[in-house]
């Protein structure tokens, strides 16, 4: 191995010389919707509504404190729904 760790394999301390570096850079919704766009690409439609499902529940449910993303969130939800009906019925594009 040559001795360079990502997130994933650095353990609970991060890798090494990052004590200071947040562990966490993105919001989970984020990482959600990262992951429902990369199962369209993959043309898993199956995981991606599930994905979808769980990132609507995520925004959906009562805010523990206000969002000032939140109308932001939400175009972004709708937009992922978008995709996903689209991807699912391509004859709709050729109209």
């Amino acid at each position: 191995m040559s001795g360079d760790l990502d997130d994933a394999d650095a353990g609970a301390d991060g890798p090494r010389g990052a004590a200071n570096m947040p562990r966490h850079t993105r919001r989970l919704s984020d990482k959600i919707l990262i992951a429902f766009h990369h199962a369209c690409d993959q043309g898993d439609f199956e995981v991606a509504d599930e994905l979808l499902r769980v990132l609507e529940m995520m925004l959906t449910r009562r805010p523990i404190s206000p969002d000032a993303n939140r109308r932001k969130n939400i175009e972004s939800l709708v937009a992922a729904h978008e995709r996903l009906w689209l991807l699912r019925h391509p004859e709709a594009n050729e109209r």
